[in-house]
């Protein structure tokens, strides 16, 4: 059971991305166009779940298919499209997971922008970033066994969020 512990950030988490990401860079090989830090432990500051969002993108999703094996001997699960179409969702650490990646094909801006949005706008706005670590601290204090009531708790302010980070990029849902 998957034990949901909100954080104060960590100054250690960049350097876990970077050490990460050069991997998977090496495992998706030309295929790879970019690795980007996404999540709440990208943003310094931020509280949050001391896992590493990671996103890849890349040139060719059914290229990515095919490293299934690479990043399952690197210690990730592959759990393909995991809910969100055109996503290969991996992750590392079991119920005290450590590291999870969403890769999307370059072609899907949609979800490459929506996430980089919502990063940059919480880089850019520490008062929302402290407003969205108290929120994820209280529903992790309400529901440390309950990731589905932890993420219902949080739905609403994230959906509102991503609005403003979307607008304030100058980019609509589907962009």
């Amino acid at each position: 059971m998957q034990h949901v512990t909100v954080v104060g950030y960590d100054a250690r988490w960049p350097e876990m991305f970077a050490a990460e990401a050069a991997e998977i860079a090496k495992i998706l090989g030309n295929n790879c166009v970019a690795v980007h830090h996404i999540g709440s432990t990208a943003v310094e500051g931020l509280a949050a779940k001391p896992i590493i969002d990671i996103m890849p993108v890349v040139k060719d999703l059914q290229k990515a298919d095919g490293c299934r094996a690479a990043f399952e001997a690197f210690g990730y699960e592959w759990l393909g499209e995991f809910g969100i179409a055109g996503r290969r969702y991996l992750r590392k650490g079991g119920d005290e997971r450590t590291h999870q990646i969403h890769i999307f094909a370059e072609n899907d801006g949609a979800n490459i922008v929506r996430h980089l949005a919502v990063r940059d706008y919480l880089r850019a706005r520490p008062d929302e970033a402290l407003a969205y670590g108290a929120l994820k601290k209280r529903l992790a204090e309400r529901f440390p066994y309950d990731i589905e009531g932890y993420c219902d708790g949080k739905e609403a302010f994230v959906r509102a969020l991503e609005e403003r980070a979307l607008a304030a990029a100058g980019k609509t849902h589907g962009e």
